[in-house]
C-alpha cells in the first residue's frame, strides 16, 4: 500500500475527483478502533448518507480463514499468495474486503490515470474511477454501450448504473 499521511487528506482527494452530479452526494468514510487490537477499522462508500457498500476488518478475518483452510487443503504446495489469488474471484463476487484493502485501492487510485483504473482488476479502484470527474460524456457512453459493466458483481455495477443515470448516459 502507498503511505497517505492522513485519513482527511485522502478524503479530500478522492472527494475532489468526484463528478460533478455526485459531489455533494457521495462520502468516502474511515473509522479505525484505535482501542482494539491493532486499530482494526471499517470504510464505506455512502450515496445520500446511506451505506451503498462497506467494508470491515471481519471480512479480513474471512479471507485469512479461507486462506489457511485452502492452505491446509493443499498441504502447503501454494504460497499464501497463490491461494489469496485463487480466492479473488469469491472476494470479488462476495465483498470481502476490508478497511485496509479499501484504503489501499485508494491510494493505488491516485497514482494511476483514469483509464487505468477504469481497466483495474481491482473492483474498489474501478468504482473510484467511474465515479471521477475526468471520465468524459464520450467514455461514459461507451461504458453505456458496451455494458461489459453488467457482468461485474451487483455491489460494484450499482455505481456504473448510477453514474450513467446522473449523467443521463
Amino acid at each position: 500500500m502507498n503511505h497517505y499521511k492522513s485519513w482527511s487528506g485522502l478524503h479530500k482527494q478522492l472527494s475532489d475527483f468526484l463528478c460533478e452530479p455526485l459531489k455533494n452526494r457521495i462520502t468516502y468514510f474511515l473509522t479505525r478502533y484505535h482501542r482494539v487490537h491493532n486499530a482494526y477499522g471499517r470504510a464505506a462508500i455512502l450515496l445520500d448518507k446511506k451505506e451503498l457498500v462497506q467494508f470491515s476488518w471481519i471480512e479480513m478475518y474471512k479471507q485469512e480463514y479461507e486462506i489457511s483452510k485452502q492452505h491446509a487443503l493443499y498441504h502447503q504446495a501454494l504460497s499464501y499468495h497463490e491461494i489469496g489469488e485463487k480466492l479473488k474471484t469469491k472476494w470479488d463476487e462476495n465483498c470481502t474486503y476490508c478497511e485496509m484493502d479499501f484504503l489501499s485501492a485508494a491510494t493505488n487510485f491516485l497514482q494511476m490515470s483514469v483509464f487505468e483504473a477504469l481497466n483495474s482488476d481491482n473492483h474498489i479502484i474501478r468504482i473510484f474511477a467511474i465515479l471521477d470527474n475526468r471520465v468524459g460524456k464520450r467514455t461514459l457512453q461507451d461504458i453505456s454501450a458496451q455494458k461489459n459493466y453488467q457482468i461485474l458483481p451487483e455491489w460494484v455495477r450499482q455505481f456504473y448504473e448510477l453514474r450513467l443515470d446522473v449523467s443521463n448516459c
